[in-house]
């Protein structure tokens, strides 16, 4: 059998095998089960207050070699290597991608704790709904 076959025979047996597990619903009451969704305050609170320590973390830490690597891409330049242009272009693309994820994780942060808020708000129309229709059923 030629390398051609082979591979050929290998990616129909993997898609087969993908195509499989995609196209099968997962069994008992898990995710996709019929569930309706449900949202826990200590559950948001928690993802929250994670995204915030590793956001505070993050703008600590994340900075912590940026300096040295200036310096030492820029030493390295001036005596005519090119690593050192190299060096400065990773040191500003990690300086770009860090400030990206501690966007997100800020995002992340304010969202859940946003999200928190309304849920609890909602709960609390709901119940007061609830308790106001079941008031009504004595007046009539």
């Amino acid at each position: 059998m030629s390398f051609d076959e082979e591979w050929a025979a290998e990616r129909s047996a993997a898609a087969a095998r993908v195509s499989m597990r995609l196209n099968q619903a997962p069994g008992g009451g898990g995710p996709g089960g019929g569930a309706d969704l449900k949202v826990r305050q200590d559950h948001l609170g928690a993802l929250g207050h994670a995204a915030y320590e590793l956001h505070g973390r993050l703008l600590k830490d994340g900075k912590h070699a940026g300096g040295d690597t200036a310096e030492a891409a820029s030493g390295l330049s001036r005596s005519g290597f090119r690593t050192g242009a190299a060096m400065a272009e990773v040191n500003d693309t990690w300086t770009s991608q860090l400030g990206a994820l501690l966007d997100a994780c800020a995002h992340i942060s304010n969202h859940l704790d946003y999200s928190a808020a309304a849920h609890a708000k909602d709960d609390d129309e709901i119940r007061t709904a609830l308790a106001v229709s079941r008031i009504s059923e004595y007046f009539k």
